[in-house]
C-alpha cells in the first residue's frame, strides 16, 4: 500500500478512502502517492499523464 492517497494527498491509513477510489476510476491522480507532492497533470481527449518533479511520471495507457 502506497503512503498517500494520490487523489486528495491525506496518509492513505488516515480514514476511509472509498470515496477517493471511487473518482480515480473517472479522474487522473492529484498528488503522488509516495512523496504526496502535487502533481502536473494534462488530461487530453485520449487520456491523462501525471507527473511529479521526484517520481516521474504516470499515464493512463
Amino acid at each position: 500500500m502506497t503512503p498517500f492517497c494520490d487523489r486528495c494527498g491525506e496518509p492513505s491509513e488516515s480514514g476511509a478512502h472509498e470515496s477517493c477510489r471511487r473518482a480515480r476510476d473517472l479522474e487522473p491522480p492529484r498528488y503522488c502517492a509516495q512523496c504526496r507532492r502535487r502533481m502536473v497533470v494534462q488530461v487530453t481527449p485520449t487520456g491523462w499523464t501525471a507527473r511529479c518533479v521526484e517520481h516521474g511520471e504516470l499515464t493512463s495507457a
